[in-house]
């Protein structure tokens, strides 16, 4: 399939390609390390609410879940650090493997937890399994968004959360099944098999090739040539080799990311690479998925219902991320922004208000099969971080990116079943603020990004109303005599 594409952003070159077996099959394996961090949010909160576990490891929890039945809101009361190292090893030692370490310390930690005696061993195989989901992150959403072509990069991208997604299903699924056996059996059988998406990442991390912005970063410049013709099609990429060589050498100038990355000039991907990740997770979309067993018995589902609704939940989810992979590249980044931002306002007002009505202030009430959540963030949350940066600072912001989402993910969770007891349905309404505050930063701040090589960015934030006064114009490629030009 020969293609090319027209970019929008006035004095951005373009490229053309051919759509290869390739490039699609090495984004489709690459995509698999959003497995790991999907099944580990997706069984959680199943495990979480089996009873065997909890009297296992937590008995005081499941007594006083078992005898607080006055207030149904009330009942369930009670990998930041992996990813900035990762930025490192994932530019020094390239994507992939930064990528297996991530699959192998999860396997290792999936042990822990499948084969748990006490609180040390859980305490130990969540640790590990935090730092492989922090190594996972960090590295395969740059990985796909340098691998793809530019005008099919946010559907590439996208594998990374249709990923996650399937990973919640299929844990969910597990978890429906896995909670009807006796004894402890059932809890171990689901954390232990997070061994197989550990094992699927790892796999695929060794017969991946590496992008050719890493290879080019670490010195093998005719290697790089070679990639980028193959995931290409075609032998004429000087044009698109040139900028990444140009990318590189002056990545090299930088020898010290975490220091730079606060340089005025890279103030646009800072602030897009912090609040992007601190709204995905204020608008309550991982919290929500992490409980939603849990959340659907404290509305009024029995326990074996809560896992099937959570399981529908989760499919439902599947389905829409499809429509996102399908339709980023051609509407763009920011369309897909704020309608989902309308979409979520709408569906939080409209949660508190049906469970406000059934359950009031007091908590008592069954608002059965009535609710049902549809969450839309997520596969921009990771697409647009991952493309909007320079090579020089890619990896740290990237690591930026996944240590404020994980940073707010821990906080929200921790934070998520007390603020339920307390804040009740305006819980919901809390959320639909931070939704409302997003869809306004989006409007304004964030420029349209599809169809532009991913070397190319700096020219994007330059044209923006308020960002191009942080954008030198030697980062644009404008020469001197052009500047003196302009300043006549």
């Amino acid at each position: 399939m020969a293609g090319g594409f027209v970019s929008q952003t006035p004095g951005v070159r373009n490229y053309n390609y051919k759509l290869t077996p390739k490039v699609f099959v090495t984004c489709f394996i690459g995509a698999f390390g959003g497995l790991i961090f999907g099944y580990d949010l997706g069984i959680s909160g199943g495990v979480t609410q089996m009873e065997p576990f909890l009297e296992e490891f937590f008995p005081y929890v499941h007594k006083k879940m078992k005898n607080a039945h006055e207030n149904e809101y009330c009942r369930f009361d009670t990998a930041l650090i992996s990813s900035l190292f990762a930025s490192t090893i994932t530019r020094v030692f390239g994507r992939k493997w930064s990528m297996f370490l991530g699959g192998l310390t999860f396997f290792i930690g999936s042990a822990f937890n499948g084969f748990a005696q006490n609180i040390a061993m859980l305490l130990i195989g969540r640790i590990l399994l935090g730092f492989g989901v922090g190594f996972a992150n960090q590295s395969v959403p740059v990985y796909l968004s340098e691998m793809a072509p530019p005008n099919l990069r946010g559907a590439f991208n996208n594998g990374f959360q249709v990923a996650i997604i399937f990973g919640i299903v299929v844990a969910t699924i597990i978890n429906y099944f896995t909670a009807q056996m006796k004894g402890n059996i059932g809890w171990r059988i689901s954390l232990g098999l997070a061994c197989v998406p550990a094992m699927m990442i790892m796999i695929g991390a060794l017969v991946l090739p590496d992008t050719p912005n890493s290879l080019i970063e670490r010195g093998f410049t005719e290697d790089a040539k070679k990639m980028l013709q193959s995931i290409r099609g075609i032998s004429e990429v000087d044009e698109e080799f040139q900028d990444l060589i140009d990318a590189s050498e002056e990545s090299k100038q930088v020898k010290h990311p975490w220091k730079n990355i606060m340089l005025p000039r890279y103030r646009p991907q800072l602030i897009m690479t912090c609040f992007i990740p601190f709204f995905q997770q204020l608008t309550g979309i991982n919290v929500i998925t992490f409980y939603a067993p849990v959340l659907f018995q404290t509305l009024g589902f029995g326990s074996k219902a809560s896992l099937l609704s959570a399981m529908v939940t989760g499919i439902i989810e599947l389905l829409c991320t499809f429509v996102s992979v399908f339709t980023v590249d051609r509407f763009g980044r920011r369309v897909l922004f704020l309608q989902g931002g309308i979409q979520m306002l709408i569906s939080q007002i409209a949660i508190g208000v049906m469970i406000g009505v059934k359950f009031g202030t007091v908590g008592t009430g069954n608002i059965g099969k009535q609710i049902g959540f549809r969450l839309v963030m997520g596969p921009l949350g990771w697409l647009v971080p991952s493309e909007i940066s320079p090579l020089e600072i890619r990896s740290a912001a990237q690591a930026i990116n996944v240590a404020v989402n994980m940073f707010f993910t821990f906080l929200v969770a921790q934070l998520f079943l007390t603020m339920l007891c307390h804040m009740k349905f305006g819980l919901f309404f809390f959320f639909a603020v931070f939704v409302f505050i997003m869809t306004i930063f989006i409007y304004l701040m964030l420029p349209e990004t599809k169809n532009v090589p991913i070397e190319e960015m700096n020219r994007v934030w330059k044209a923006h109303w308020f960002w191009g006064r942080f954008i030198p114009d030697e980062a644009v490629g404008v020469s001197a005599a052009e500047m003196q030009q302009k300043s006549v």
